[in-house]
C-alpha cells in the first residue's frame, strides 16, 4: 500500500479543530488539487468558495445546523457553476440557453464539483489536515444564497471544513466489499444482498457499543430505514429550477 491509497483508506470526519487557520499557500494547494480532478469533456462546471469571514461562518453554521462549520482552520462552499458558462455565450454569441437548463447539464455540473471536492478532501488530508463534508449546507439555501451572493446557475451543494484536528474519532467500518463491488453486472439475489447488510449490522452494532461505552446500541439498516422513511428538504427541486438547472 503507498502513501496515497493509506491517506485515502484512513479518512474520517473531523468535527474538532484546533484553533488555527490554515495559511493561503495551504489554501491554494487544496483548491489547485480540486482544479486537477477529471472534469466532463473540460467543462469544469464548478466554483469552490473560501469563507474566512467569521460573521458569514457564524451564519452559514446557523443555516446549516453544524458548529463547527464557524469553528475551523477554514471553510470551503463547493458550487455546480453553469453561470460562467452563460457568460462564455455572451462573448462567443451563441444561444446555449436550452442546453443551460438540461437534466444532463446539471449531472456533468454535479458530477464535476463532487470530482473537485474529493481532491480537495485528499489533498487536505494528505498535508495532516482533517476534513468534514456538509450536506446541512442543503438545509436552507436561500438563506445560504444571500450570505454567498450566489447568482443564477450556481447551486450550492455542500460545504467543506478543514483544519487541524483536536479530536479524532475511530474510523467507521464500511459496507463490505462485495456488497459494493459486483462483477459483470449487478447482483440482484435479495438473499445474498441482505445476508451481506445483517453481517454489516453486526459490525456496525460491534462499533457503536465500543466507541460509546456501550450506550449506543444501532445498525446501519435501521439507521438507514429512519433516514429514508420521511422525506426530507423537499424544496430542493424549486430552489433547483429556480436557478436554472434541471429544467428539462
Amino acid at each position: 500500500m503507498n502513501t496515497i491509497i493509506e491517506t485515502i483508506q484512513n479518512h474520517r470526519s473531523i468535527r474538532h479543530y484546533e484553533d488555527r487557520p490554515l495559511t493561503d499557500e495551504q489554501i491554494k494547494m487544496i483548491v489547485e488539487s480540486a482544479q486537477a480532478a477529471a472534469t466532463s469533456s473540460f467543462v469544469q462546471a464548478y466554483t469552490i468558495i473560501g469563507v474566512k469571514d467569521p460573521e458569514k461562518k457564524k451564519e452559514l453554521a446557523l443555516l446549516s445546523g453544524n458548529t463547527h462549520v464557524e469553528k475551523n482552520g477554514h471553510l470551503l462552499v463547493f458550487c455546480a457553476d453553469l453561470h460562467r458558462h452563460e457568460l462564455v455565450a455572451e462573448m462567443e454569441e451563441v444561444n446555449v440557453q436550452q442546453s443551460l437548463d438540461t437534466t444532463e447539464n446539471f449531472m456533468i455540473a454535479l458530477i464535476d464539483t463532487a470530482l473537485a471536492a474529493q481532491n480537495a478532501a485528499v489533498a487536505a488530508e494528505s498535508l495532516g489536515l482533517g476534513i468534514c463534508y456538509i450536506g446541512g449546507l442543503r438545509n436552507n439555501l436561500d438563506g445560504v444564497s444571500k450570505v454567498l451572493n450566489i447568482p443564477k446557475y450556481v447551486l450550492p451543494l455542500f460545504a467543506m471544513t478543514i483544519g487541524y484536528p483536536s479530536k479524532i474519532n475511530d474510523k467507521k467500518p464500511r459496507l463490505p466489499f462485495e456488497h459494493i463491488y459486483h462483477e459483470d453486472g449487478y447482483q440482484t439475489d435479495s438473499s445474498i444482498l441482505k445476508k451481506q447488510l445483517g453481517d454489516y449490522n453486526k459490525i456496525i452494532h460491534d462499533y457503536y457499543m465500543e466507541r460509546t461505552n456501550g450506550k449506543r446500541s444501532d445498525t446501519w439498516t435501521k439507521q438507514m430505514a429512519l433516514k429514508f422513511k420521511e422525506p426530507s428538504r423537499t424544496y430542493m427541486k424549486e430552489y433547483v429550477q429556480k436557478q436554472g438547472f434541471n429544467k428539462k
